[in-house]
């Protein structure tokens, strides 16, 4: 079931990409913009396929749906502009993803570390995805004369909410797996631990 949402998902992406591209009248820079998600969406699979990583669906359908959310709603369909919340949403949901995927490396590397390691691996890989993406958003700017990070409206006020936000979200995951952990209670962390193996 998971697969063949990820398989719906990925073709109205790519598909609704595609169309809104051929429809609209865009400079270079939004035909590359919109086109860009036939690569990002699509990813994880070329990752697992070059290196050889077991990644299973359910890994995948939340990699999928956060670019479906980020990429194509987000900046594709112009969510981003349209509902004022939504880049903070996306921040959000992101700092819960990175979080997520700092987990799956503490599993699959089979460290045995403490829990303070732990989270603070957890936080340190949040901040490290949501800084890189904040670069990548001035580099973007710098490169392509575009404004993702709204510099000349709010200076550097957006791109320190991007990144408290992603922190946030990190916290939470952090907690839940903290008190997960100390009283070995079965919940979505340990839930989505066992998802990996």
């Amino acid at each position: 079931m998971i697969k063949k949402i990820n398989i719906i998902l990925v073709l109205i992406a790519v598909v609704g990409s595609i169309y809104i591209t051929i429809t609209k009248d865009r400079s270079l820079v939004y035909i590359l913009k919109d086109i860009s998600i036939i690569f990002t969406i699509n990813a994880l699979y070329i990752v697992k396929k070059i290196f050889k990583i077991d990644i299973n669906d359910g890994i995948n359908f939340i990699y999928i749906l956060f670019i479906f959310n980020a990429h194509f709603l987000g900046v594709i369909m112009n969510f981003y502009t349209k509902i004022y919340w939504f880049d903070k949403y996306t921040h959000f949901i992101s700092g819960i993803i990175s979080s997520l995927g700092a987990i799956f490396i503490l599993v699959k590397s089979k460290v045995n570390s403490n829990r303070k390691f732990n989270i603070f691996f957890i936080i340190s890989v949040t901040l490290m995805v949501a800084a890189i993406w904040e670069m990548f958003e001035f580099t973007s700017s710098c490169l392509f004369n575009v404004d993702p990070q709204r510099v000349k409206l709010t200076g550097v006020h957006d791109t320190m909410e991007d990144i408290i936000v992603a922190f946030l979200g990190s916290i939470i995951i952090s907690m839940m797996y903290y008190f997960e952990d100390k009283w070995n209670n079965n919940l979505l962390i340990k839930k989505f631990i066992s998802i990996l193996n």
